[in-house]
């Protein structure tokens, strides 16, 4: 169409240089193994970290409220919105996180606008780790805060930033819990401490931390021990939690500003009754089998354990997202489509998502996958290897 050329010749760009991707199509329910192209593979690249996409209680509830209260809510939270259901959900997620309240939103991205968007203004500075999520990023550009990047989980750096960051009326830090593409874990800590010391703000946006590390899965914040010392935990409810939307647990104060000011609850209309009370039942499972977790983890070491004996980089990862490193855009799309074709679905990750020389081939693992399935996957990972040429340190 005249006048957008340049979007054509952008993406014919993108495919000229190996960053152009089709979306690929699932065509079964979100397990240890899916159907794609007619074809059952291995899944590696869903965040379904519990298995509680299919769990059948989630399921029963999602029904059982489209019954009761139809399939949406015909308004935003602030008008005629907010069903019962909404602040049940809520009260369950702020007893579960320790915080005095909490607010969900219809993703993790829009909570982290939210957040940032609604407490940050010129008066503020915002202290950021140089690889944290997206989402994060968006939200601090949205605001007029004065801002300051500091090294990945580097507290040396982070310190200087902090004391260079003087005369603001709120110094605040913010960091991923667990980092998306890396898997390793924030220094929650020594960040915590540091921001106690120089009196700043500290959020934690915890989306691939809710439901993997602490007790029942609450997160980095309590895995660390430091409950009541951070001030707000952002979260996601569509990764382990198996459903979708995003949560920010915090003091009532922060709350209620979001719920006055917070332009994604302002503009978006509510969660519908099947995906909050499929929320609700999965913050319950969570306390009622723990034993998902412990398979979760079980699973991820044995993984990580077979990977390295094969001689593939996996970075420093620390959880259960797993990078197999190859470092070139292409390599990292030769292995994932030879995957594929061994019956793994395992996406490549490349620029811009990561920066250029750090692609990989990052896998998941989940509660679902068993012994036998990764057994099965490795085998993939070592014939795809062979074929496109990935080194292996043997």
């Amino acid at each position: 169409m005249k006048g957008l050329e340049w979007v054509e010749a952008e993406i014919n760009e993108m495919k000229n240089n190996e960053s152009f991707r089709p979306l690929t199509e699932l065509e079964s329910d979100q397990r240890a193994k899916v159907m794609i192209n007619g074809k059952e593979v291995i899944q590696l690249s869903s965040n379904n970290y519990l298995g509680l996409t299919t769990h059948p209680r989630l399921k029963l509830e999602a029904v059982r409220a489209v019954d009761t209260f139809g399939a949406g809510t015909g308004s935003v939270r602030t008008i005629a919105g907010t069903f019962s259901m909404h602040e049940e959900l809520e009260k369950e997620l702020a007893a579960f996180k320790h915080t005095e309240g909490s607010l969900v939103f219809q993703s993790g991205f829009t909570a982290n606008q939210a957040v940032l968007g609604t407490l940050l203004t010129k008066e503020d500075i915002v202290i950021s780790d140089e690889l944290n999520h997206a989402s994060i990023i968006d939200g601090i550009r949205l605001t007029k805060a004065a801002r300051s990047i500091y090294r990945h989980t580097d507290t040396k750096d982070l310190e200087e930033k902090l004391k260079e960051a003087s005369g603001y009326r709120t110094k605040f830090v913010v960091t991923d819990g667990v980092f998306s593409m890396d898997g390793n874990i924030a220094p929650l800590p020594e960040i915590t401490e540091l921001c106690e010391k120089y009196g700043a703000v500290l959020m934690v946006d915890d989306a691939h931390a809710s439901g993997v590390l602490g007790r029942n899965g609450r997160g980095t914040v309590d895995h660390f021990d430091l409950n009541g010392r951070v001030h707000i935990q952002v979260g996601t409810l569509s990764k382990a939690v198996g459903v979708l939307g995003g949560y920010v647990a915090a003091p009532s104060a922060v709350i209620d500003l979001l719920k006055m000011k917070g332009r994604p609850l302002l503009f978006s209309t509510s969660h519908p009754p099947a995906v909050t009370a499929a929320c609700r039942e999965a913050v319950r499972v969570l306390q009622e089998e723990p034993e998902r977790i412990d398979l979760l983890w079980k699973y991820t070491k044995y993984w990580k354990k077979k990977l390295k004996e094969a001689g593939f980089d996996t970075g420093k990862s620390e959880t259960p997202i797993t990078p197999v490193m190859t470092g070139e855009e292409k390599a990292a799309h030769e292995l994932s489509d030879a995957l594929l074709e061994e019956g793994v679905y395992a996406r490549s990750i490349v620029y811009p998502t990561v920066e250029k020389g750090k692609a990989r081939v990052r896998t998941m693992v989940t509660s679902e996958h068993t012994p036998e399935i990764l057994d099965e996957a490795l085998e993939a990972f070592i014939r795809a290897a062979d074929r496109t040429g990935l080194q292996r340190n043997e």
